[in-house]
């Protein structure tokens, strides 16, 4: 169940990053562990297809190097469903942690 809601968590971090700049897995999962996530490819880019099928990401590929590199964006469905649940975000904040 833990890891769930730290899945729930993740979707958000990548939504938020999304919307600041283009994001890439090997960049993401970066930033992840930053945020002390620890995901590997194969959690994250099942996610990443899944944010991408329901509208909220586009991806472009590009060349990098040698190898190609997917490059994700929010869409605008993406931006509401990210300003909604900040909106819960910092209600549930508020009753867990300044009550």
């Amino acid at each position: 169940m833990l890891r769930d809601i730290e899945l729930a968590f993740i979707r958000l971090h990548i939504l938020h990053h999304a919307q600041q700049e283009e994001v890439f897995g090997v960049g993401l999962m970066a930033e992840l562990a930053r945020h002390g996530y620890a995901i590997g490819a194969g959690t994250l880019y099942p996610l990443l297809a899944k944010l991408e099928k329901a509208g909220l990401l586009t991806c472009r590929p590009r060349a990098v190097g040698h190898k190609q590199r997917k490059y994700y964006r929010i869409t605008p469905r993406g931006r509401r469903v990210l300003r909604a649940m900040k909106a819960k975000t910092r209600e549930l904040y508020q009753e867990l942690v300044e009550e």
